[in-house]
């Protein structure tokens, strides 16, 4: 941990980047909680549920094209202050939500929440690079992961608790002045150019418009590994869409925690959800920091993680559709984002140190576009399989399991396809220096 301190006391920017995404992601899973009790309590619909993450994720999915053009020529930082500052004051608008007759506005709500986040991420993910050296983005990542579960957990056990007691409005002011914090500290964030470039010259000599959008999926396809990486988190999003919702289902339908009344808790379910998200954080967290130390930061091995973090993906949700309580639902949990946490960490790290800064709001917008896309088919195919295909919800996540399987198969083809290449040092592209050179892989 002594390194990760380390890059926050020698970074101020990093330092204050970070502590804008502790703030705000605290206040997201706050948000979780609280709209996925208020879903279940009004509706029992699998589709209901469905629809509730789908507004969440198909405005990413949008907005990511225009997003990653915007990252790529304008201030990265205003962009980040002004989407912290506008969902701030959307996430207010949820105070408004009294039955069932105001889910439609509690979607509206959110789509455009999420449409906002939409421009905020890409251009997250193009500053890490900006402002972070080289040789140390695993590890940023690897702290961004940490952070991220940290405040799942503590953020889903909060909210949980808040929503309980106070309910869910102050769930949502909570998560309102999360954005606002964060928008204070990403103010003091000092962002720069690779390579010393100004601003204002990379934005000149990018082709304006929808011309930008398209300069940014020629450059994927003249790039199949990176093409590759991008694509990444969106075989693991095809597996994890459905299990967001599932997990609801395994929560309040299926194993509802024991005891919880002997214990003063007098939502059950929201207690088995509030475990859940608990040991996701846990697995999130441990397990790109684990797979770092085991495997370090070479691309090369960066791309084995990925293969890894598959694998653990695997196992962890043929686990889920075999489990019979409370125990084997959160061990199998900690499995599965063992494998997600490392999937994500180590793929995005290898697009922050392979892709020029003048394409990489772009290409991260793509990535994030493709992962919503199949994050969004994931969903409303569980949704479907409960409502319309009568089946249980064992067996939707039996079905997850034998996707999880075939994503892993074609990722490993991708990996065996790019193995030679990278055990030499060398990358199937020109990546990092241009059109007329081939990089050599750092080890």
């Amino acid at each position: 941990m002594d390194e990760y301190l380390t890059l926050l006391r020698r970074n101020p920017n990093f330092r204050n980047l970070w502590l804008g995404s502790v703030v705000s992601q605290l206040g997201d899973w706050f948000n979780v909680i609280a709209a996925a009790a208020i879903i279940s309590r009004v509706t029992d619909s699998g589709a209901a549920l469905s629809f509730l993450f789908v507004s969440r994720f198909l405005p990413l999915f949008l907005l990511s094209p225009v997003a990653g053009v915007l990252a790529d020529r304008f201030d990265r930082r205003r962009i980040l202050i002004l989407s912290d500052l506008l969902r701030g004051v959307t996430v207010l608008g949820f105070l408004l939500i009294r039955d069932a007759g105001d889910i439609p506005l509690f979607y509206l709500l959110t789509v455009i929440q999420f449409s906002l986040s939409a421009l905020f991420t890409p251009a997250r993910g193009a500053v890490v690079a900006n402002i972070v050296p080289a040789g140390e983005l695993v590890a940023a990542n690897a702290l961004d992961s940490l952070t991220w579960s940290t405040m799942l957990a503590l953020g889903a056990f909060l909210g949980g608790v808040v929503a309980a007691l106070f309910g869910a409005e102050t769930a949502f002011v909570a998560d309102a002045l999360s954005f606002l914090l964060s928008a204070y500290f990403i103010s003091r964030v000092v962002v720069g150019r690779a390579a010393g470039q100004p601003a204002a010259r990379a934005a000149e000599s990018a082709p304006a418009g929808r011309f930008a959008f398209l300069d940014g999926f020629r450059y994927l396809w003249r790039e199949p590994f990176i093409l590759g990486i991008a694509l990444a988190k969106a075989g693991g999003s095809l597996v994890w869409g459905a299990i967001n919702v599932l997990e609801i289902r395994y929560a309040y339908d299926l194993f509802p925690l024991p005891g919880a009344g002997r214990l003063g808790i007098a939502d059950a379910g929201t207690a088995t959800l509030g475990l859940i998200y608990v040991v996701a954080g846990v697995g999130t967290g441990v397990g790109p920091l684990l797979m770092r130390r085991w495997l370090g930061d070479a691309p090369r091995r960066l791309v084995a993680g990925v293969s890894l973090g598959y694998v653990a993906m695997t196992v962890g949700t043929a686990w889920l559709a075999t489990v019979g309580g409370v125990g084997g639902l959160l061990l199998a949990t900690v499995v599965r984002t063992l494998g997600t946490g490392t999937l994500w960490v180590f793929s995005s790290a290898l697009l922050q140190t392979i892709v020029p800064d003048r394409y990489r709001g772009r290409v991260f917008s793509f990535e994030f576009a493709a992962l919503t896309l199949t994050q969004s088919i994931s969903t409303l195919a569980a949704g479907a399989m409960i409502d319309r295909g009568g089946l249980a919800v064992a067996g939707v996540m039996g079905v997850q399991a034998a996707v999880s399987l075939a994503t892993t198969a074609l990722w490993a083809l991708f990996h065996l396809r790019h193995r030679a290449i990278l055990r030499s040092g060398g990358l199937p592209l020109r990546a990092a220096a241009g059109p007329s050179a081939v990089p050599q892989l750092p080890e």
